[in-house]
């Protein structure tokens, strides 16, 4: 079976650009990535970040459904402990009502923010992490499946009540999702590019190991990751363009989230032998390259991991280098889309 391939997008603010812009290019991206013949567009949830303006991945995801036409398109993921399982459950169902067929609602446990920003959206977010597997046979139950007889709930409707229903994903990082997903017969998607592949192996092997099949949902494992890649028409421009993300990469490992910066700005950069050191053994490790290359090493991952499906994260400070990446990705794994001039 031919690998699947996605993208995840986390709507990045560039250095230079207002948060509105970073929204304008996730839609255009959106509409190409249809027209290039990708399988999902899935919107990240980030809060009171200057790196990502992706706040309220239901709100683009509605965007994005009313202007394409055969995409999948999804969240990865919506932030669960945040909300109230019924609002998340009436939000996808109207989406569903929107294009039919084509929404998945990835959901996680992860605060998506700092702990201050977690308990301005909800105060109980901490004991409600707690109450994330309820949650998920909750959301299950109010977009389709029907609430068990005893629950104190089961007389609610959740509306527009519509043939069809999201598919829902586990999303994470941890073994922790990869259990719930394999007990509840559930797909499940590894964030490998939070880790950079630690822990992947485990989560996706205990997934595998006790998936139990269920009636109405998936009778098999389907797993998928979540990996940043990049790819241009030379090794040595896709090096280039890396730069970006490598100072970025710097600060998000310091716990800070500033906008992505420039090529330019990552040249100018004044990096110390430390810093220098640590890019140095991150560097192997990054999908980047030309199309070809970059296929054949998602390919190589995927086959090692046993995973269905990819879904390509590939924040560049230039939008038309951002699409060229995803056109170039496109051609190399032969995807059946529209000629793109």
């Amino acid at each position: 079976m031919p690998l699947s391939l996605s993208i995840l997008d986390q709507s990045t603010i560039a250095s230079g650009r207002h948060a509105g812009e970073a929204v304008q290019e996730t839609l255009e991206l959106a509409r190409l990535a249809d027209r290039l013949g990708y399988a999902r567009y899935w919107l990240a949830e980030h809060h009171n970040s200057s790196s990502h303006a992706g706040t309220a991945p239901e709100v683009l995801i509605a965007a994005i459904a009313a202007t394409t036409s055969r995409i999948r398109v999804g969240s990865a993921g919506v932030m669960l402990p945040h909300y109230a399982s019924l609002k998340v459950a009436e939000q996808f169902r109207m989406l569903e009502a929107i294009a039919p067929g084509r929404i998945d609602l990835g959901v996680g446990r992860a605060p998506g923010s700092d702990g201050r920003t977690a308990y301005a959206l909800n105060p109980a977010a901490a004991q409600a992490a707690d109450r994330f597997p309820q949650q998920v046979q909750e959301l299950l139950g109010w977009t389709g499946e029907g609430l068990p007889l005893d629950h104190p709930f089961r007389s609610i409707r959740a509306q527009p009540e519509v043939p069809t229903a999201p598919q829902v994903w586990i999303l994470g990082s941890s073994d922790y999702g990869a259990q719930l997903a394999a007990h509840l017969g559930l797909p499940y998607c590894f964030a490998y590019f939070i880790t950079d592949g630690r822990g992947a192996a485990e989560a996706i092997e205990m997934y595998r190991q006790n998936f139990r099949p269920t009636a109405g949902r998936l009778q098999a494992p389907h797993a998928a990751l979540g990996v940043f890649a990049l790819c241009a028409d030379t090794e040595a421009e896709a090096r280039r363009l890396y730069r970006s993300r490598e100072l970025w990469r710097l600060s998000r490992d310091r716990g800070i989230f500033p906008p992505l910066p420039s090529v330019e700005e990552a040249e100018a950069y004044p990096y110390s032998p430390a810093e220098q050191a640590h890019l140095d053994r991150l560097r192997p490790r990054a999908m980047i390259g030309t199309a070809e290359q970059v296929r054949a090493r998602l390919e190589a991952l995927a086959s090692e991991l046993g995973v269905q499906e990819i879904a390509v994260l590939t924040p560049m400070h230039d939008k038309q280098a951002r699409q060229r990446s995803f056109q170039l990705l496109a051609e190399a794994f032969g995807l059946v889309g529209e000629a793109v001039s």
